[in-house]
């Protein structure tokens, strides 16, 4: 009798246990992540205030946060994608770069936000570029994403190639599904429609899963050139083509709140809206707007400065504006333990700065510092406070004629540092004041020095 009793109270306990993990899992909020590929800090709206207006992504602006000082660690294509779904340092991961067909990648010791969100119950998509890796086991559908589609790296590398056509006509530019490929070589005609593509994927994942947890990563293909927009949106900006392609990004990130709206489930969904880094100024008019120095492939902040948006009605003020500084290495930790979603075992180095990002007055960066490399190189940090940027001596291009309709520029070779810039009253790098603040330079150059010693010298 005792035995039967023990059971039934047994069954019963495991019962309620399932029935309060399911509870939980239902109750946690969906994340969305909306990240552009190059585009400028300047190329939306509200982040400027004359020119093309794209209204949509005004309109998340107005129902969510808008940061002014949101950086990447490394402001080019591969590294900032793993910085953003691992939480580390590219120095960490030694994802450098921008990877090229059939390269491996990250390594897989490194957990994608992918895996980390799916083996915690949500439902995972990714539909956009992925530039992670190239081989089996590190490609998206078994990195964590249950639902993919879209490229596995930049639209640029294909057969017309503005520069090297030869070198990348080699590796045909394929469209994957789910694993398989679904188009063998990707046309002219294919690129004009990727972004209609990866938003009809996006709004159907979360109609399908509007009763699950889920996160959805998308990833857009543009603006990096070559720019394409569908027929739908040529010409209708009036502001030439890069416009064109803007307006239908905007159109894209409205479809994708709206479905978040019309299926019940705004309340309880985070959208993040940023950019992998800045702009490819070269290219002239096929390039974004930054009014911050350099561009792309530089640590300068026209390079790691991306305009970003997060809206989470339960706990983000409407409408409001943060000038907090923080990097994408933050997103993980800050997401997963508001999610209260375990973290990966290895070691990474974003921290949880989800208070600061809901209100910035109330609390303080628990980083020391940030980091901001070029490729293999640690090339500038960040005060933890965000108010100095201190360059190490490097080397660094620029753009000496910028390109026109798609071709690219010249570039040229300059150099800086050691400079010490105060970025809450020059945000634009352009007065050196490491004479008159020694004392936070020596403290930042000693920061550079261990975070050399830690991930560049083994």
């Amino acid at each position: 009798m005792r035995l039967f009793a023990t059971t039934i109270i047994s069954l019963l306990s495991l019962l309620f246990f399932e029935k309060d993990e399911k509870e939980l899992i239902s109750e946690r909020p969906n994340v969305v992540i909306i990240f552009l590929d190059d585009s400028g800090w300047a190329d939306f709206t509200p982040f400027r205030q004359s020119g093309l207006r794209t209204p949509n992504v005004e309109q998340l602006a107005k129902e969510g946060c808008k940061y002014t000082n949101f950086y990447v660690p490394q402001a080019i294509c591969s590294a900032s994608r793993a910085a953003l779904l691992t939480g580390s340092y590219p120095g960490r991961t030694k994802v450098f770069g921008a990877h090229a067909p059939k390269e491996r990648g990250l390594d897989t010791i490194f957990p994608t936000m992918g895996e980390i969100f799916s083996q915690a119950g949500y439902k995972t998509a990714l539909f956009g570029k992925w530039h992670l890796g190239d081989h089996e086991d590190t490609r998206p559908h078994n990195r964590g994403f249950q639902e993919t589609s879209g490229l596995l790296y930049s639209n640029d590398m294909w057969k017309d190639h503005p520069e090297d056509p030869e070198f990348w006509g080699r590796y045909p530019l394929q469209y994957w599904e789910n694993g398989e490929v679904t188009i063998s070589e990707v046309t002219t005609d294919d690129q004009k429609n990727l972004t209609k593509w990866y938003t009809k994927d996006a709004v159907s994942f979360i109609e399908r899963n509007k009763d699950n947890p889920f996160l959805l990563y998308v990833p857009h293909s543009m603006p990096h050139v070559p720019i394409f927009s569908s027929d739908d949106f040529n010409g209708k900006s009036g502001k030439g083509l890069y416009g064109d392609v803007l307006l239908e990004l905007d159109w894209s990130v409205g479809e994708i709140n709206k479905a978040i709206k019309e299926n019940g489930i705004e309340e309880s969904t985070i959208i993040i809206f940023t950019s992998d880094n800045g702009p490819w100024s070269v290219y002239g008019k096929h390039s974004g707007n930054t009014p911050f120095r350099e561009a792309k492939a530089t640590s300068f902040d026209g390079g790691v400065r991306s305009a970003t948006i997060i809206k989470y009605p339960n706990q983000i003020k409407r409408g409001s504006q943060s000038d907090f500084t923080f990097f994408s290495i933050d997103i993980l930790p800050s997401i997963c333990n508001l999610l209260k979603i375990p973290l990966p075992k290895n070691e990474i180095d974003g921290i949880d700065v989800w208070q600061s990002i809901v209100d910035e007055t109330n609390y303080e960066n628990p980083h020391s510092y940030y980091a901001i490399s070029t490729n293999n190189r640690l090339e500038a940090l960040i005060s933890g406070d965000g108010r100095y940027k201190l360059h190490l001596p490097h080397r660094f291009r620029t753009v000496e004629e910028f390109g026109n309709d798609g071709s690219q520029g010249i570039y040229k070779q300059d150099s800086l540092g050691p400079a010490l810039f105060d970025l809450k009253i020059d945000p634009f790098e352009t007065n050196d004041v490491i004479k008159k603040n020694k004392n936070v330079a020596n403290t930042l150059l000693n920061f550079a020095k261990e975070h050399e010693r830690k991930f560049y010298n083994n």
